[in-house]
């Protein structure tokens, strides 16, 4: 996968330039382009977010036939305010592609996620090559995300390493964003010993700025896509990806440390999962179950702040369904998207569904359904 061969000393830092936003609905819609469905022969890794207003918001990677240079970002947006039912939402508007600066760098793993100040905020990665030691995360605010044209400020990097889960917001008011600085990959273009942690930055002031704050060295961390969530005695639980299972480690000063990293016993094929505090005040974990491989994708539910899962709702139990992203829309609904088989099947699927549907173990509210695919691609 490191396909590093041909970038040298000089070129290592064309990640640092900012990524270039094409958002012309011809060169977006040509079904001889890039970003054409029928082109694209691999995609993945997926992000969502919904508006108040009931604007879904999807986003994920592809360009090339698999992980390297040229990788892109698209956004797609659908309207779900009129009450369709969900599998006939139609993702079909493509609103920008995120485009890397230069042919040896690549964009990847996004998030989305709509801010406490209702502003839609992009993020993604950049690297020379598959990984070249420091990459970054770099950020895109949508002031308005249901204005007709949706327009998107200039990219700002805002920290060294890769975000792909949604940042948390402390009762506090704090956000706390989960970078990482892999441990299980190394470059000889960048070497940060000092940052190779599942890292956690801070912003006091709204996202006007942010900086490094902590971390968590959990030993057997695998790509870190680390999350975070705040129980109800104001005590944080950091989930980190592993090589075996999902790791934990706790914090009892508002982030400002994290200790006491081991196992958490939830399991996982080494593999992305999504954790997050619901309205109701539930936590809602979406990892694979009895698992071979990545399959059994469900969704459960706590009561206790994590020390148990009492429910949970199978949403697809194929095999190679990854990357789940979620989010709680103004509706009631739970809105989760994941991808399948990026390099056969190339489709991004979501599940529309409620508590009430994950208490019970399987669809019983008018609205939920599964599989529902949000795109697919031909090439």
């Amino acid at each position: 996968m490191n396909n590093q061969a041909n970038i040298d000393q000089t070129s290592k830092d064309n990640s640092l330039l900012p990524a270039h936003f094409i958002t012309d609905k011809a060169t977006l819609s040509d079904p001889h382009g890039i970003y054409a469905d029928c082109c694209r022969k691999f995609q993945g890794i997926p992000g969502i977010e919904r508006t108040e207003a009931g604007s879904i918001y999807t986003v994920f990677y592809t360009g090339t036939e698999t992980e390297g240079n040229g990788n892109f970002l698209l956004i797609h947006r659908c309207r779900d305010s009129d009450g369709k039912n969900a599998c006939d939402l139609d993702f079909s508007e493509t609103i920008m592609a995120v485009v890397p600066p230069t042919e040896n760098t690549r964009c990847y793993d996004p998030c989305l996620w709509i801010s406490p100040d209702k502003k839609l905020r992009l993020f993604w990665a950049q690297s020379c090559g598959w990984y070249d030691g420091r990459c970054g995360v770099w950020c895109s605010v949508c002031e308005n995300p249901d204005a007709d044209v949706p327009c998107f400020s200039a990219p700002e990097r805002i920290a060294n390493g890769i975000m792909m889960n949604k940042p948390t917001v402390l009762s506090s008011g704090e956000w706390l964003l989960p970078c990482a600085v892999w441990k299980v990959a190394n470059s000889e273009y960048n070497y940060l010993p000092a940052e190779r942690f599942s890292n956690v930055y801070r912003s006091t002031d709204s996202g006007k700025t942010y900086a490094l704050y902590s971390h968590s060295d959990y030993p057997d961390r695998h790509f870190d896509e680390h999350m975070i969530y705040e129980r109800r005695d104001g005590s944080l639980v950091m989930l980190i990806r592993a090589k075996n299972g999902i790791g934990e480690a706790f914090s009892y000063d508002r982030g400002k440390t994290f200790t006491g990293e081991r196992d958490s016993g939830l399991g996982g094929p080494n593999s992305r999962f999504f954790v997050r505090r619901l309205k109701s005040g539930r936590l809602l974990l979406v990892n694979h179950v009895n698992f071979k491989g990545r399959n059994n994708l469900t969704a459960l539910l706590s009561d206790d702040d994590g020390q148990s899962w009492k429910y949970s709702l199978l949403l697809d139990e194929r095999g190679d369904v990854s990357y789940p992203d979620g989010v709680e829309g103004s509706d009631g609904y739970i809105y989760i998207i994941y991808d399948y088989n990026r390099n056969s099947d190339r489709e991004i699927l979501m599940a529309k569904l409620r508590e009430e549907d994950i208490i019970a173990g399987r669809l019983v509210s008018d609205g939920s359904a599964l599989k529902i695919v949000t795109n697919k691609a031909f090439g």
